[in-house]
């Protein structure tokens, strides 16, 4: 696999919620020697059902592979690449920085502007809770970083395909309407 052909792929699997299912999902990346990246796992509203979102790197053809193989594991309902379609993407970070006298106001100020929360407060570090996709937690970490950050611990992402509203649907129909009335 060459890398200049390889993307980040988010992958969305509907699942049983049942022992030994995430085992089985991991096992089939790790016998192909893929690394994931990233993993979440919760309960969907059913309780008998589970949301696995799950970031790796592949080329094209080797997600589509690994998709096909994912698919015919029993316990997976369903199987979404999520980076093909519209979708909302999360990731939280718990960020432990140095709050030192000259720093504090500047720690606080930057935490508002990307409106995070300050979630706990010593003497020497200030913890902060921030949400958002993963180019906005990476340019708050930037700022963040000289001051000294002394812990991090990151949730990977967690996503959602999007659906079109049929308002949409509506107006990209009348669009191709009006489109072809005027040839």
């Amino acid at each position: 696999m060459s890398e200049e052909n390889e993307m980040k792929h988010v992958l969305s699997l509907l699942v049983d919620n049942e022992p030994g299912v995430l085992a089985r999902i991991a096992g089939l990346f790790s016998s192909r020697g893929f690394n994931i990246d990233s993993l979440c796992v919760g309960e969907t509203k059913d309780p008998k059902f589970s949301r696995i979102t799950l970031v790796t790197h592949g080329d094209l053809s080797v997600v589509e592979q690994t998709k096909k193989q994912l698919n015919k594991l029993i316990n997976v309902i369903k199987v979404v690449d999520l980076s093909e379609t519209a979708s909302v993407q999360r990731e939280m970070a718990l960020v432990k920085v140095r709050a030192s006298r000259e720093h504090r106001a500047e720690i606080l100020r930057i935490a508002d502007i990307f409106r995070c929360k300050t979630v706990d407060v010593g003497s020497k570090f200030y913890t902060i809770e921030a949400t958002g996709d993963e180019e906005k937690l990476s340019a708050f970490l930037r700022l963040l970083k000289p001051m000294g950050i002394k812990e991090i611990a990151r949730t990977g992402a967690i996503a959602l395909a999007q659906k079109k509203r049929k308002e949409e649907r509506r107006w990209q129909g009348l669009i191709l309407v009006v489109s072809w009335k005027r040839w």
